[in-house]
């Protein structure tokens, strides 16, 4: 009964190997300044893309560049694979799952060619927005370096 009130969490799981980046310090002002949403970006290291929740996938880019997935309690998370990557019109990168697919965390959902992208001149940085109608309190993990599948994000509905 105690447990009513008490303010509900959830862990965020990077969705690649990387390195981990203050939002505020990616260089798209839609990003640095939240106007897609407040989160966090990592700097990937491995070509792999996971699901950094449990839930259905709400929305792959017909670019394949960025994807979402939204969760039972209404949160959804937007990974977004690079900047200004939609302009490679899908080169480089490959679905993994359709739009619709009910994935758990650390599914794999795409797979992106990360030397190919910067040979096109894009910053590979990846941004990861959350969206929800409630408020939510982020705090993330002190470690500037995470593995796939490791938790990035703490998230509390307010």
């Amino acid at each position: 009964m105690f447990g009513l009130f008490k303010a509900k969490k959830q862990t965020i799981v990077s969705p690649a190997d990387g390195d981990v980046v203050d939002l505020s310090e990616v260089p798209d002002q839609v990003f640095s300044e939240k106007m897609a949403g407040d989160g966090i970006a990592i700097t990937p290291r491995s070509n792999t893309f996971v699901a950094p929740i449990s839930g259905v996938v709400t929305k792959i880019f017909s670019t394949n560049h960025a994807y979402s997935i939204k969760a039972k309690n209404g949160l959804e998370v937007l990974v977004h694979i690079g900047l200004d990557t939609v302009a490679l019109k899908g080169e480089g990168f490959e679905r993994l799952v359709e739009e619709g697919a009910t994935v758990a965390t650390g599914k794999e959902i795409i797979s992106a060619d990360l030397e190919y992208i910067q040979s096109q001149g894009k910053n590979i940085i990846t941004p990861i927005v959350l969206n929800h109608d409630k408020e939510l309190l982020l705090e993330s993990h002190k470690t500037r370096t995470v593995r796939e599948g490791e938790s990035l994000l703490e998230v509390t509905f307010k």
